[in-house]
């Protein structure tokens, strides 16, 4: 019998906050609250803080393509979480990857824009994103910015989160959690398309404060984690949920710089599981 012992491991592949509360940072501080070992691919670094983006220097190709090569090649990863993909050619590296290495799970939050409102992709990255990356996920998780940039429709409501859902579903993703985080109201809803299943509603209350920070990031690395560690995608995009609103409540009063603050990922950390 082989008695060798086994972490789940994540793998992100994302830029870099220098701040600490979003992109790798956040993805890795997800990771190992919920008891996943996190490794990385870094294809952007960011100067950025609380108040906003000062500069992006893109990652060459040929240096991301080495690092998910680097990894891959070495140790066995259950979920693959992808952020923050600047230029069309991280995007081309990243496909390729997913197609020589075929990771279980893949999860893209396509970021696009900061909580502070800066861009953090060219214009043309949005095309090849659809085109090389939809029909190779596990799931898409925009937000309504991002939904709206991919579907070209306004979204000002739940009604509205699943005609868009459904239109990215057409794009070719087999599953998309639309985020309602940005939406007004007194609870925060997400709904989880799968083609070929009814939708499901994920609902929280709305968390009173400014340190929003990371949360689309939190959120698809918590799902990438729940995914590495055997849940299904339902459970894994439920779990992730109460997840984020958990980090928000425990973080809601706590002051990081002068902007839009981080959640606080270590609220309740789980040990590093470990599979025999």
């Amino acid at each position: 019998m082989d008695a060798t012992k086994h972490y789940s491991v994540a793998l992100t592949v994302a830029g870099s906050d220098s701040s600490g509360g979003a992109g790798i940072q956040a993805d890795l501080k997800t990771f190992s609250a919920l008891g996943v070992f996190g490794t990385s691919v870094i294809t952007a670094v960011t100067a950025q803080n609380t108040l906003g983006v000062r500069a992006i220097q893109t990652i060459d190709a040929d240096l991301v393509k080495a690092q998910l090569e680097a990894v891959f090649d070495d140790i066995k990863i259950h979920a693959v979480k992808i952020g923050m993909l600047h230029a069309p050619e991280i995007v081309e590296v990243v496909a390729d990857a997913v197609d020589k290495y075929s990771p279980g799970y893949v999860v893209l939050d396509p970021v696009m824009i900061a909580s502070s409102g800066d861009s953090l992709i060219k214009k043309d990255t949005v095309a090849v994103m659809r085109r090389l990356l939809f029909p190779r996920l596990t799931l898409l998780t925009p937000n309504v910015g991002e939904a709206e940039c991919f579907t070209g429709t306004t979204i000002n409501n739940d009604g509205d989160l699943y005609r868009a859902g459904e239109m990215l579903l057409d794009a070719g993703c087999r599953a998309v959690l639309m985020k309602g985080g940005h939406l007004k109201g007194d609870r925060k809803n997400d709904v989880l398309l799968i083609r070929g299943k009814s939708p499901v509603l994920f609902s929280e209350k709305t968390v009173d404060t400014v340190n929003t920070h990371g949360t689309g990031c939190t959120l698809s690395s918590a799902v990438a984690a729940y995914l590495a560690s055997g849940c299904s995608l339902e459970d894994a995009a439920g779990k992730a949920k109460k997840f984020v609103t958990g980090a928000l409540e425990a973080g809601a009063d706590v002051k990081t710089g002068n902007g839009h603050g981080p959640l606080n990922h270590f609220f309740d950390p789980e040990k590093l599981i470990i599979w025999r």
